[in-house]
């Protein structure tokens, strides 16, 4: 396929294209979506971590009789270590700022942020529970706790905050987000792969209903008969239908322009007799006219039946056959010079047209070039550029200057006054392959004579 085809209007590109990305947004959307919740549920479960560890910690804690707060003996052996992640402090509000009761080894000389909008949380819902994020003594992210209550036999409330490295959680959910793109990437792959498969399989009727519409166009096939699911099969009955119009458009056609040559054609006959039993100058002049009349109308319904045959080019000739019947009469027919003819031609190579036309174009070339021809006479016919053919006729004779190679193809030119016959040979080529969309072409030989070049459309093999 080229680089431009990719643009072209395609029902199946379509259809991949709108799934793909379909596809794409709804992974896209449900990996974001994942991602969150998975986020959510690490941050809820760390949470319950602080919150059960702030329970502990308010639990175990009391007053001594100086008033002032102790701390539980045992707590997280983490929170002994210097930076360690793991922390808790015990404080009581000042004003606007915390002043540190009590606190874990782990802050050594640090103390813990409160909430980011001070103590208004804290002393709105005494009890309760408040979660924020803050930075630790060694600059990590953290995750704290903290909840303002009372201690039986302090007056002043205090606040216990605990608080942990948020940095495992972090990275574990930044693995799962990366995990969950590559998964989901594959997925969209598989998922595209599939919908191809899908549309190809899908669209299948579709491109058998084409093979076997260019079947029926370069005549494989008369009509479309495949079988076709109940969407298709009323286009291809259409199809059909259009196919046995133009069959008898065609053939209306060649029976209008049979019984027209047949009804010009008797009267001009019978002029031509009657000029023949009454001599004279009227005589003369009538049977000039009606031979002018004559020629003018095989000229034209010649030119009729070409086009229509290029109307409906469903059928199709083996040029190699053609060939081999022509060189086998001519050779006969030009015994006394022993003309004779090298013929080459694939077996597979196919004129998109009527036997009958194909005879009488190469029939006329060959004929004059054996005409002309001192011994031998060269036909060659090869598949030339997409859809056409070559036949390239060549003889040893004389040749033709190339001042007068127009000339010959208008009606009633000779190559040579010498030879018999009415100067209709490659007028009527030329005319033929030009209703075919084809030409006739005349050069120099390799030999030395005349070379005729036909460029014709090519059947498909």
């Amino acid at each position: 396929m080229k680089l431009g085809d990719f643009w072209r209007p395609s029902l199946a590109r379509r259809l991949v294209l709108l799934a793909a990305a379909w596809s794409v947004v709804v992974l896209a959307v449900s990996g974001a979506v994942q991602v969150a919740l998975f986020n959510q549920a690490s941050v809820m479960q760390f949470d319950g971590d602080l919150h059960e560890d702030a329970e502990s910690l308010f639990a175990g804690s009391s007053v001594d009789e100086q008033g002032q707060v102790a701390a539980p003996p045992l707590t997280d052996p983490a929170a002994t270590r210097a930076y360690s992640g793991t922390y808790w402090e015990i404080a009581e509000p000042q004003g606007a700022r915390l002043h540190a009761l009590q606190r874990s080894r782990s802050l050594w000389d640090s103390v813990l942020s409160g909430p980011p909008d001070g103590l208004a949380r804290l002393t709105a819902a005494p009890g309760a529970m408040v979660f924020y994020n803050t930075v630790g003594p060694a600059h990590e992210p953290l995750r704290a706790a903290a909840m303002l209550t009372r201690l039986p036999g302090r007056a002043a409330p205090v606040i216990f905050m605990t608080a942990e490295d948020l940095t495992p959680v972090q990275t574990s959910a930044q693995r799962f987000a990366v995990e969950t793109v590559i998964s989901l990437i594959v997925l969209a792959a598989g998922l595209i792969l599939l919908v191809f498969i899908q549309v190809r399989i899908g669209l299948g009727p579709v491109f058998a209903l084409e093979r076997e519409v260019a079947a029926v166009r370069t005549g494989k096939a008369e009509r479309v008969a495949g079988e076709y699911p109940s969407e298709l099969e009323p286009l291809a009955a259409e199809l059909n239908a259009l196919v046995a119009h133009d069959q008898e458009v065609v053939e209306r056609q060649r029976t209008h322009v049979g019984n027209l040559a047949h009804a010009l054609k008797t009267p001009l006959s019978v002029m031509l007799a009657e000029s023949e039993r009454h001599p004279g100058e009227l005589a003369r002049v009538v049977a000039l006219q009606a031979e002018a009349m004559r020629e003018h109308v095989d000229h034209h319904l010649r030119r009729a039946r070409a086009a229509a045959r290029s109307q409906a080019p469903r059928e199709r000739t083996a040029v190699a056959p053609v060939l081999e019947e022509l060189a086998h009469a001519l050779e006969r027919i030009f015994h006394d010079k022993a003309v004779t003819i090298d013929w080459r031609c694939p077996d597979d190579l196919y004129f998109q047209g009527e036997r009958q036309d194909l005879l009488e174009m190469l029939g006329n070339v060959l004929e004059n070039a054996c005409k002309f021809a001192a011994r031998r006479v060269r036909a060659e016919a090869q598949a030339g550029a997409p859809g056409r053919l070559t036949v390239v006729i060549e003889d040893d004779g004389p040749g033709l200057p190339v001042e007068q190679r127009a000339e010959v193809f208008k009606r009633g030119e000779r190559l040579d006054e010498t030879e018999p016959g009415a100067g209709l040979g490659l007028s009527i080529v030329d005319e033929l392959a030009r209703a075919y969309g084809g030409e006739a072409r005349l050069g120099d030989a390799a030999p030395g004579g005349l070379r005729v070049t036909l460029d014709l459309p090519r059947g498909e093999s």
